[in-house]
C-alpha cells in the first residue's frame, strides 16, 4: 500500500522523528523525505526558479547538479572549496544582474557539501559563510557524509568547524550513512519547513519514511546523544575519528596518493588509470577485502579512485589487513605515486602488525 506523507503516511513516529533532527541540528524545524537523493533533486525546485540564481560547488553531488537544472534557474559554478572565488562569482552575477534584462535577482542561493563524497574534503564553511553574509545570499549546506560521524556529538562540520547552525539558511542530510536507515531530512526555519510540506512534491506524492526505518534513525540519534544511558554514541565518534586518522596516515606512508582532510571518514585512493580500477579492484577481492572504486561519469575520465569509508565498527585487525592487503595490490598495480616512508613492523606469528 502506498503511503503517501501528506495524507496518512504520516505517524507519530514521524513527527517524533522530525523534532528530533530539528534538536539534533540545533533548527527550528525539520521535514523528512524517504530517500536522499531525491531531498536535494526535489527540493531545490520547490524553493529555486526563474529570476533566481543557483552558486554551486565545482564537485558538488550529482543529486544538487539535476536539482539545480531542474529548476529553471541560472547556474553558476565556482572552483571547489576556493571562498576567493566564490567571492568573484557573486560580485560579477550581483553586477550583471538577470540575462538580458539585468534585474536584480530574485533569490541568490550558494551550495556546498559538509565532506564532499569524492575528495573526502571538509568544506571550508567559515570562510563560504562570511562571503554569503556579505553578499546577503542564502546558503545551503548538504551533510550527507559528515552529519553523525564529525564533531564532538555527531553533530556534523558545524560543530566541528565552530559555526553556528544559525548562519545556515538550509540545512540538508541523509539518513543512510551514520544512522543505519534510509531516506534524508531538511532543516531549517519553521516558515521553510511549512512552505514544503506544502507545495514539494516530495512529500505530497512520495512515499514515507517506512515506520520502523524511522524508529532506527531516532534510535540512532539517541545512542549518538547518550541519551540510551550508555556513552556508546561517544565511543563510536571518538573511534571513527582513531579509525579515520589511523587509516589515512598509514596509506600515505606507504606512498599512496590520499585525497581529503583528517577527521574525515571518507578517503579516496588516486588511480587515475582506468585500466587500474578492475585490476585493483579485483585483486584486492582475491585477498577478501572488497573496495568501491569510482570512474567516469561519477569523476572526470582520468581521475579515477577507489574511496575508502570507514566505519566505528572496525577494529584494529580489520584496519591492517585491509592495509596490508591494499599495499600488496598497490604494489601489483603500480599505484604508489610517492616514495613509501620506513613502517615500523613486527611479526606476531603469521599477522604484520602496525605500531
Amino acid at each position: 500500500m502506498l503511503l503517501l506523507a501528506s495524507t496518512i503516511g504520516t505517524t507519530v513516529l514521524h513527527n517524533e522523528l522530525e523534532k528530533y533532527v530539528a534538536s539534533f541540528v540545533r533548527k527550528p524545524a525539520a521535514i523528512v523525505f524517504g530517500m536522499g537523493y531525491v531531498t536535494n533533486s526535489a527540493i531545490l525546485p520547490v524553493l529555486m526558479g526563474k529570476g533566481c540564481l543557483i552558486i554551486s560547488d565545482s564537485l558538488n553531488h550529482n543529486s544538487i547538479v539535476n536539482g539545480a537544472r531542474g529548476s529553471g534557474a541560472t547556474i553558476r559554478v565556482f572552483q571547489h572549496n576556493i571562498p576567493s572565488h566564490l567571492e568573484e562569482v557573486l560580485r560579477e552575477q550581483i553586477a550583471d544582474g538577470q540575462p538580458r534584462t539585468h534585474r536584480p535577482w530574485k533569490k541568490i542561493i550558494v551550495i556546498v557539501e559538509g565532506i564532499y563524497s569524492m575528495e573526502g574534503e571538509l568544506c571550508k564553511l567559515p570562510e563560504i559563510i562570511a562571503v554569503c553574509k556579505k553578499y546577503k545570499a542564502y546558503t545551503y549546506l548538504d551533510e550527507a557524509h559528515s552529519i553523525g560521524a564529525v564533531g564532538k556529538t555527531g553533530r556534523g562540520v558545524c560543530e566541528l568547524l565552530g559555526v553556528d547552525t544559525a548562519d545556515i539558511d538550509i540545512m540538508m542530510g541523509t539518513f543512510t550513512k551514520s544512522f543505519g536507515s534510509c531516506g534524508g531530512y531538511i532543516a531549517g526555519s519553521e516558515d521553510l519547513i511549512k512552505y514544503l510540506k506544502y507545495t514539494c512534491p516530495a512529500h505530497l506524492y512520495a512515499t514515507s519514511v517506512s515506520p520502523p526505518a524511522a524508529q532506527q534513525i531516532i534510535s540512532s540519534i539517541r545512542v549518538i546523544l547518550g541519551e540510551d544511558g550508555s556513552n556508546r554514541g561517544a565511543q563510536k565518534l571518538a573511534k571513527i575519528r582513531e579509525n579515520s586518522n589511523f587509516f589515512r596516515s598509514e596509506l600515505q606512508k606507504m606512498g599512496f596518493e590520499v585525497l581529503g582532510d583528517n577527521d574525515s571518514p571518507v578517503m579516496p585512493i588516486m588511480l587515475y588509470n582506468p585500466a587500474k580500477i578492475p585490476a585493483f579492484s579485483r585483486e584486492c577481492l582475491k585477498h577478501n577485502v572488497a573496495v568501491v572504486t569510482v570512474a567516469f561519469p561519477a569523476t572526470p575520465l582520468l581521475l579515477a579512485r577507489a574511496r575508502i569509508c570507514i566505519s566505528a565498527s572496525h577494529s584494529r585487525e580489520d584496519l591492517v589487513k585491509a592495509l596490508q592487503v591494499i599495499s600488496k595490490v598497490g604494489d601489483l598495480v603500480g599505484i604508489k605515486y610517492f616514495p613509501a616512508e620506513p613502517l615500523k613492523q613486527h611479526q606476531d606469528g603469521k599477522a604484520v602488525k602496525f605500531d
